[in-house]
């Protein structure tokens, strides 16, 4: 997940244009693929062994149209540019003219990244359902049909917000926990790894080309939207059977705002229950696992929980 190209001034939303063509670079010289977003699910379930990529950018700024576009479209590489329909044509935001002109290409899709872009996770269902739906019939006028592809803002969801998606008859949504997809994940809890200058530094990119799929059945608690009373919450993981050195694996958390190693115990051979001991500050927790795997590549699992201030 990208945002802005060659913007210095915004660090930690911004990549600069050599680390992002050495980006593209180092996913050809392994021979991994790019998804074509129209081809997403299909993609997902077929070809496991093949490494693939789904590139995607949020907000749809103008550095994007300026600076990485032309790049994009001369090779043909695929991606979602996710926008925010009340900020097309802003300053410093792609204009709806631009983002016809991308939209006409087959290896292009638009997703929608809701009209305001606020912070939606904290509001009454009726207001993220009203921001929502302008959007979608913005997209409509501007576009001629919404699309398939949601990302939340900010990444943040708690389970009412995610049903919602799922009733206004998308098929994908994006948060921005870090992960790899696979055939078992939550279509409307993908995950993505962001990419900025710091995240985007090129030994840290070419370590997260070389990440698996942590194949899990189901992570507790479902509700990723944490008042004070449960805050910190009682995590568990039931991975799925055959998962290889699975109790060597290690857990991260920013619990207390401070990164550490986890506390962690399986509950049964496939369970681990990760202790967070202090609750989770400011607004967001995080929670990053990992395993080595015998080809030498990293399983990775990340998960984000929204931290409100009630």
């Amino acid at each position: 997940m990208y945002h802005r190209f060659e913007e210095n001034k915004y660090p930690s939303t911004n990549i600069r244009m050599n680390d992002f063509l050495q980006h593209i670079k180092i996913i050809e010289d392994n021979n991994m693929i790019f998804i074509n977003p129209k081809n997403f699910e299909e993609e997902l379930k077929n070809n496991k062994n093949q490494r693939k990529i789904l590139l995607t950018i949020d907000d749809g700024f103008s550095s994007f149209y300026n600076n990485a576009w032309p790049i994009l479209k001369n090779k043909k590489i695929p991606f979602i540019l996710f926008v925010s329909t009340r900020e097309v044509g802003a300053h410093g935001y792609m204009t709806w003219d631009q983002i016809r002109e991308i939209s006409k290409e087959n290896f292009v899709e638009i997703g929608n990244h809701s009209h305001t872009h606020e912070y939606l996770v904290d509001e009454k269902i009726e207001i993220i359902r009203s921001d929502i739906e302008k959007s979608k019939s913005i997209f409509k006028k501007e576009l001629g049909k919404n699309s398939d592809f949601f990302s939340y803002p900010f990444g943040e969801y708690s389970i009412e917000f995610k049903d919602l998606v799922r009733s206004l008859n998308f098929k994908y949504a994006f948060g921005q926990h870090s992960g790899v997809m696979d055939e078992t994940k939550d279509l409307f809890e993908l995950p993505r790894y962001p990419i900025n200058e710091k995240y985007g530094e090129i030994k840290r990119f070419n370590s997260l080309t070389e990440t698996l799929p942590f194949k899990y059945k189901n992570i507790s608690p479902e509700e990723k939207y944490l008042l004070q009373d449960n805050n910190p919450p009682k995590v568990k993981i039931e991975f799925f059977e055959g998962i290889k050195n699975l109790k060597s694996l290690n857990c991260y958390s920013n619990e207390g705002n401070k990164w550490r190693q986890s506390k962690i115990n399986f509950s049964s051979t496939n369970t681990l229950n990760i202790i967070i001991s202090e609750k989770f500050v400011g607004e967001r927790g995080r929670i990053n696992c990992s395993l080595r795997d015998p080809s030498g590549f990293w399983r990775w699992l990340g998960i984000q929980f929204v931290v409100s201030e009630k």
